[in-house]
């Protein structure tokens, strides 16, 4: 929710006229050398706020001149700043406030039963939490742990880091973290990241708790392995070894494996040697695997991505990808090259995705179609279909998407495998290429005029 939104919404809400240049209450906010003096009407505090009803009808209520004084030291001037221009029907500013600043407002508002104020201004941090939490996640996840107001709010601050954990791990305060965070977020199955990256940003949060220990772990006695054991007792049972290649296992935690308990230790040892065998401790799936189902090109972060896309929200609303099912219905290398191989297995299927990786390099193109494949040789129209192209095959973040301008978006024919356009992206069976020549369906993005593919793949989308 944008701030003016939020502003729109005060105005609807608060129906009596700006308040006059008198005032007959005097509140003195915060303590010197920070300190400022606030004016109001005693009439608009009653009428809004419980809380301010109550001191103004105690007997023992402070007067000077015949006007209210109320002193609230705990509170700062800049936070009582937007609070008073609530209470006084006057349009305030919160874009320009730090996830922490409106937090502690959030807190004040709710101290002074300012219910409605309260609950929009919660609703204005949700829709902002992810720029917020790119700013300061340690301090904003501490304090919305930390308080029963903030209920509501640690869900959806969770879903983010869950979706982009490199918020928190890149986060310069990260080896602040607190011992129960940490644990909630390595508990969560959706942790959008490899274990291996996993386990690397644990050992960098375990030595910074104990600032003696030797960075270089080839140094260690068994004296360091047993405080690095304490540390890190907790979490080893929360880490997927099992997802973790035999390569990195070697290079990454056998330098540090004495932690691990003997048993585990020989049970990982099998699982890479032993061909087929089925570990009995620490049995866990991995977090998400390496490609999504059957395919060979795409995994779990990518259709979280391709979610994003379909709703057509680029930001991601997290969460969303749980709702989809992703069912791979065709790949050309097992099912066969050709538009009758493809149409076979992907007409009338409903809504799709196609995934396509480009010979000899790290780019995917595709494209989403909302309707169906068909071979009756025509073409269909919709906005809601769109082709993309991302650079880099293991993330789609930085990818450029291109949604149709509703002028035949789709072409179901017999002789072609998936058309998006006229020649927008299209497979043409008779060169044995793919081709992006035109940008007659949807603005131009960065894909090549003519390619081969190295492998394609079409999913069925469906709504669950």
């Amino acid at each position: 929710m944008s701030n003016k939104l939020v502003t729109k919404v005060f105005k609807k809400l608060n129906k009596t006229p700006k308040t006059q240049t008198s005032y007959d209450v005097i509140i003195y906010v915060g303590e010197e050398p920070d300190c400022k003096e606030f004016h109001a009407d005693s009439k608009t505090l009653r009428s809004k706020s419980d809380h301010f009803k109550k001191l103004l009808s105690a007997k023992d209520v402070e007067k000077n001149d015949e006007k209210y004084v109320i002193k609230k030291p705990n509170i700062t001037p800049q936070i009582f700043n937007v609070i008073i221009k609530y209470l006084s029907n006057e349009d305030f500013n919160l874009t320009d406030k730090s996830g922490i600043e409106i937090l502690n407002i959030i807190i004040v508002s709710d101290d002074l039963k300012l219910n409605q104020l309260t609950k929009f201004i919660k609703t204005f941090f949700i829709n902002n939490n992810q720029q917020f939490l790119r700013k300061d996640p340690i301090e904003i996840l501490q304090t919305v742990n930390s308080l029963k107001i903030f209920n509501n709010i640690q869900s959806p601050c969770l879903d983010t880091i869950v979706h982009e954990p490199e918020i928190l791990f890149n986060s310069t305060k990260f080896n602040n973290l607190p011992v129960p965070l940490l644990e909630v977020i390595l508990k969560r199955e959706d942790l959008n990241v490899d274990e291996i990256e996993l386990w690397e940003n644990l050992i960098k949060w375990g030595l910074a708790q104990e600032k003696t220990l030797d960075k270089d772990v080839s140094k260690w006695r068994q004296e360091e392995f047993d405080i690095f054991k304490r540390i890190l007792h907790k979490f080893i049972p929360l880490i997927k070894f099992y997802g973790i290649s035999s390569e990195d296992y070697f290079n990454k935690i056998r330098p540090y494996e004495e932690i691990l308990p003997k048993e585990l230790r020989d049970e990982i040892l099998k699982f890479h040697m032993i061909p087929g065998y089925e570990p009995t401790l620490n049995v866990y799936r991995p977090r998400y695997p390496r490609y999504y189902g059957d395919s060979v090109l795409i995994n779990r972060k990518h259709i979280i991505t391709l979610v994003g896309w379909i709703n057509k929200n680029q930001t991601f609303k997290l969460g969303k990808s749980n709702s989809y099912s992703f069912r791979l219905l065709y790949r050309d290398s097992r099912d066969g090259k050709t538009p009758a191989a493809f149409h076979a297995k992907c007409d009338n299927k409903g809504a799709t995705i196609v995934i396509v990786k480009i010979s000899n390099s790290e780019q995917i193109v595709g494209g989403y179609n909302p309707l169906q494949w068909d071979s009756n040789n025509a073409f269909k129209s919709t906005k809601d279909s769109f082709i993309f192209s991302s650079k880099n095959s293991t993330n789609f973040q930085k990818a450029k998407v291109s949604y149709s301008n509703g002028y035949s978006s789709v072409g179901g024919f017999s002789t072609y495998g998936p058309v998006f356009g006229n020649y927008d992206l299209a497979y043409d069976a008779y060169n044995n290429t793919w081709q992006s020549n035109s940008s007659n369906s949807y603005p131009k993005i960065d894909i090549p005029t003519t390619f081969n593919a190295s492998d394609y793949e079409v999913f069925q989308v469906t709504r669950k």
